[in-house]
């Protein structure tokens, strides 16, 4: 669509208030983001977000405003949107065990979403801090692909606490190989197409071992000890959210379901926020890393439909202003639009797309009609009514997602936006 040419009363007050940022590069000098921040390292959680995964400016802020974080703020987990099971490993990882070499291996089978270069560094910077920054996994396993890097686990737990529930988790596990792919893109359909007596044997299967592991914790703790029950546990209703995610994302890709039943997967992720939060030292902060889609703070719709209650929606009811969301979005360049494609690696082909000129009403028409470079806002600042008690202030009611917009009024879903000017996918994707 084209630029718009209407005047934008936002657009004059982001020119007058949006602090310019002077770089991009991880390593470079943090002034410029401790001017933007201002109180944002005050909150519990910050979130920062994307508006399309694969993008190299936004990888590379995402890794600054970590360091600014944590060497500025006192931060001291990183939390991203990958697997709560596989997290483990990578926080292992991250405080110094194995070889530099083996998180090639640790992430050959997963989606690419960046997070080896923050595991890279927070390797680099734990050999000699103090605290350690540690690594925490939040999502479902494989991001909905495959239940067997939480199964595998609880099997293993099992078989030294509680053997004769062993057969249950293998029957889960042996359902569950038979349709395991890349990511919910693909495993959806392929759950689709199993029996519907092993669809509802594999739910059957899940939900008595969930109840036998809440009713039995006493037995449990007794012979495993606390920590190793809660992370069983956790897994365990991981592999029930991304269970449940199979059925929604068929019956979405069907063009039928419930309404926001997509919800599974992103409440899952909430409540391992908080799970982490109140098992890691008192006073920890989290940075938070994943899509913007996940981190605002307002209900996710599509054409006027409501598709689901987002992660941030839920931490912020839980956190209240210890909660922040900051969008990362940009104005020109190109994205990674992700049709799906059941032959692809991972259920999706990424695909390089010039963006169009920012829609009139957007945020990013906004940071483009004030003639900003590469600048953040905090939104908290923003009027929310317009001179004179006319009403409410004109504010964005949208947000790029990929190529696409997402209709929501930016300035309560989101409470800082950092926009670039140009945006570029990272190479090497082809044949993800």
């Amino acid at each position: 669509m084209p630029a718009p040419s209407h005047h934008d009363p936002f657009a004059d007050w982001l020119r007058a208030h949006a602090v310019p940022l002077t770089h991009l590069d991880p390593a470079a000098p943090l002034d410029d983001l401790a001017a933007a921040a201002r109180h944002r390292g005050e909150a519990r959680v910050v979130a920062i977000g994307e508006s399309s995964h694969f993008i190299n400016e936004f990888a590379a802020m995402r890794r600054r405003i970590l360091r600014f974080l944590v060497e500025r703020c006192g931060f001291t987990v990183l939390a991203f949107e990958y697997g709560f099971s596989e997290g483990f490993l990578l926080d292992a990882w991250a405080q110094g065990e194995g070889t530099d070499d083996d998180l090639s291996a640790h992430l050959a089978a997963t989606i690419p979403v960046g997070v080896d270069e923050p595991l890279r560094w927070m390797r680099r910077h734990n050999r000699t801090a103090s605290p350690p920054v540690r690594f925490a996994g939040i999502d479902i396993p494989a991001a909905g692909g495959s239940l067997l890097p939480a199964l595998a686990p609880v099997a293993d737990y099992l078989r030294h606490i509680d053997s004769e529930t062993l057969p249950a988790v293998q029957t889960a596990m042996r359902i569950a190989e038979s349709f395991a792919g890349g990511s919910g893109a693909d495993t959806a359909p392929a759950w689709a197409r199993l029996p519907t007596a092993e669809q509802d044997a594999l739910s059957a299967a899940l939900t008595r071992l969930l109840i036998r592991f809440r009713s039995v914790e006493p037995l449990y703790v007794s012979r495993g000890g606390r920590s190793s029950y809660d992370i069983a546990l956790r897994r365990l209703e991981g592999a029930c959210h991304a269970d449940y995610t199979f059925r929604a994302l068929a019956d979405l890709f069907a063009g039928k379901g419930l309404t926001a039943d997509t919800s599974a997967r992103d409440i899952y992720m909430a409540e391992s926020v908080l799970w982490h939060l109140e098992r890691f030292e008192p006073g920890t902060r989290v940075v938070l890393a994943a899509h913007n889609a996940h981190i605002q703070k307002t209900p996710v719709s599509f054409n006027g439909h409501l598709t689901g209650f987002p992660m941030g929606q839920h931490l912020h009811r839980a956190l209240g202003d210890d909660y922040v969301a900051l969008g990362l979005t940009s104005t020109t360049g190109h994205t990674a639009d992700m049709p799906r494609d059941e032959n692809a690696r991972f259920g999706f082909t990424i695909d390089t797309t010039a963006l169009e000129p920012p829609e009139p009403g957007s945020i990013e028409a906004a940071f483009a009609d004030a003639g900003l470079g590469l600048s953040m806002a905090d939104l908290h600042r923003a009027p929310r009514e317009a001179p004179g008690s006319a009403g409410p202030a004109p504010g964005p009611d949208r947000i790029r997602i990929q190529g696409a917009y997402l209709h929501t009024p930016v300035l309560d879903a989101f409470d800082a936006i950092l926009s670039t000017p140009l945006s570029t996918v990272a190479d090497g994707l082809e044949n993800t």
